[in-house]
């Protein structure tokens, strides 16, 4: 099954979670910046979260497994359109 991505227009500024095909058809658009919107990481006790402060989000988790962790990071950034990171 195909992954689906979702891009956010607003005036000149395209947003998108980062995919490296997609940044590489879009390059001839212009200068690109690539900002961190989220941190999945590991906790002491072998569980995973996303840590969405960077967009003034939540901390999702803790979940058994990094791809659940990742899952749910790119879930809360397309239903919260893909915000700018600070």
């Amino acid at each position: 099954m195909p992954k689906t991505q979702t891009i956010v227009i607003r005036g000149d500024q395209i947003r998108f979670i980062h995919n490296d095909d997609l940044a590489n058809a879009l390059s001839t658009q212009g200068p690109q910046e690539t900002k961190r919107a989220s941190h999945v990481e590991p906790t002491a006790n072998g569980k995973w979260i996303a840590d969405l402060s960077p967009v003034w989000g939540p901390v999702l988790g803790p979940f058994d497994r990094r791809d659940a962790a990742l899952a749910a990071e790119v879930t809360w950034l397309q239903k919260n359109n893909t915000p700018i990171p600070a």
